[in-house]
């Protein structure tokens, strides 16, 4: 958003501080902090009905750049949506200007927080991993992904037990020549593989989540730290491990019996992000994943926190458009960083204090 844009802006919310009547509250026993009602764990989470200005940075993000997420969450919007979208669908803005006026005029902001009152919280990032694969198992490309099996009882084959079952043999998918590469992929749940055939042409598709075999999950790389064998569980680190100890992997990684079972989704577009838990695809930078019980997919958030490794602000307009099962808590985002090497150095790096706004349309009582 360009200087001028920003002082009309701020002339704006200077206005807004100065002379609007309080925010329009919806029904609460408690009227300037009402809590938002529902779900067995609302009551741990509050809504705090605030002013635009009290939102840090609020005017800084270029909104018409989240604008296609917030659309995308709109193909399946939460109760209470139905006329926001519509009219977000037919005044599509033109500007960042715009787009921020247009939430301001139709969406009311609220800050979250625990129910002890805090208003801090943990952002951590998550990607799509992209790995090298081939339809054939032949030189370094080793590693089968497997797609689920229909007998209940074979689901459950722990992972040491799987490659010695000739059964499993007609569920590989496609094998990759990166056994710790595998394994975040089966973390994340999807991931795109880039195979190549015999004349060299390339071409990308996804695998997204079938299922797993009910067997626990342990982290392979946490028991190398603990033993000292690592020193960090980089990527470059535990390839190089790898590397050097081809004889043990197997056994290293049996440490870990839950395997994921995959099937192979047609990506016809490769700037298009996987399908969260909305069902919408997720967006670089602009989609997060939440906690359902304080919020529902398709809020838009305001999030303030700062880069990875850093100190520069990272505020910016996120769509809650996906969950996860370490993500709990009122005040807790897991950020989608996007595919490829760049958005997995990303997320790894991010683990930083987080503050959150939810923006939910005026007069309507908030819901997770």
């Amino acid at each position: 958003m360009g200087g001028w844009a920003r002082g009309v802006l701020a002339a704006i919310l200077g206005s807004l501080a100065a002379c609007s009547s309080p925010p329009l509250l919806p029904p609460s026993p408690a009227p300037v902090k009402p809590v938002a009602p529902s779900a067995p764990k609302a009551a741990a989470a509050r809504w705090v009905a605030v002013d635009w200005k009290d939102l840090p940075g609020w005017g800084s993000d270029d909104l018409l750049a989240a604008w296609p997420a917030l659309l995308a969450g709109c193909q399946r919007p939460a109760a209470g949506w139905a006329e926001f979208c519509a009219r977000a669908a037919l005044q599509s803005p033109t500007d960042p200007l715009e787009a921020t006026l247009l939430l301001m005029k139709y969406l009311r902001p609220w800050r979250l927080a625990a129910d002890n009152g805090e208003a801090t919280g943990l952002l951590t990032g998550y990607f799509e991993p992209q790995l090298a694969a081939s339809r054939q198992r032949q030189g370094a490309f080793q590693w089968p992904l497997h797609a689920l099996p229909a007998d209940p009882v074979l689901r459950r084959t722990p992972r040491s037990d799987i490659e010695a079952n000739p059964r499993f043999s007609a569920l590989e998918l496609a094998y990759v020549d990166d056994p710790f590469g595998l394994l975040q992929l089966q973390i994340q749940g999807s991931g795109r593989l880039v195979l190549r055939d015999a004349a060299g042409t390339e071409r990308i598709t996804r695998v997204a989540f079938a299922g797993h075999n009910d067997q626990p999950f342990q982290s392979v790389a946490r028991a190398l730290l603990d033993r000292g064998e690592v020193s960090d569980a980089t990527p470059r680190t535990l390839g190089d491990w790898a590397r050097r100890n081809p004889a043990r992997l197997r056994d290293a990684l049996a440490v870990n019996p839950r395997v994921v079972y995959f099937r192979e989704e047609p990506l016809p577009d490769v700037n298009v992000g996987p399908r969260g838990a909305q069902g919408v695809p997720l967006t670089p930078g602009r989609s997060v994943a939440i906690d359902r019980a304080f919020i529902a997919l398709g809020t838009p958030l305001w999030l303030d926190s700062t880069e990875p490794l850093s100190t520069t602000p990272l505020r910016r307009l996120v769509l809650a458009q996906d969950t996860g099962s370490a993500i709990q808590g009122a005040v807790r985002a897991d950020l989608f960083w996007g595919w490829g090497a760049d958005a997995a150095l990303q997320a790894g790096r991010t683990k930083q204090p987080l503050r959150l706004w939810a923006l939910w349309p005026d007069g309507v009582t908030p819901k997770p």
